[in-house]
């Protein structure tokens, strides 16, 4: 809603002279428009954020299977060698 001040004076010789303020008729400061783009600062930052997480879950589950595969070989060395330490002890008997 505008804000209008109405100001009229009367000179001696009888003449008038009004004055209207009119306040509030503008179209804006611009706030919505730093509140867009903000907004959009945010969003960038969570969709940047998001696609880091997913990419380090990526890597944590690479770095599980190659672990696990580690564990595998290990687990085949140690079989090999009780197989060997069995077939050279049948050996010596």
């Amino acid at each position: 809603m505008a804000d209008e001040n109405i100001t009229t004076n009367t000179a001696p010789d009888g003449s008038t002279h009004t004055t209207v303020i009119d306040r509030g008729s503008s179209s804006g400061s611009g706030g919505g428009w730093m509140f867009g783009l903000i907004a959009l600062a945010l969003i960038a930052l969570g969709v940047y954020y998001f696609a880091g997480m997913s990419a380090s879950e990526a890597n944590k589950n690479n770095a599980v299977a190659e672990a696990a595969k580690d564990v595998s070989n290990a687990a085949q060395n140690v079989g090999d060698a009780a197989k060997d330490a069995a077939s050279s002890a049948s050996k010596n008997n």
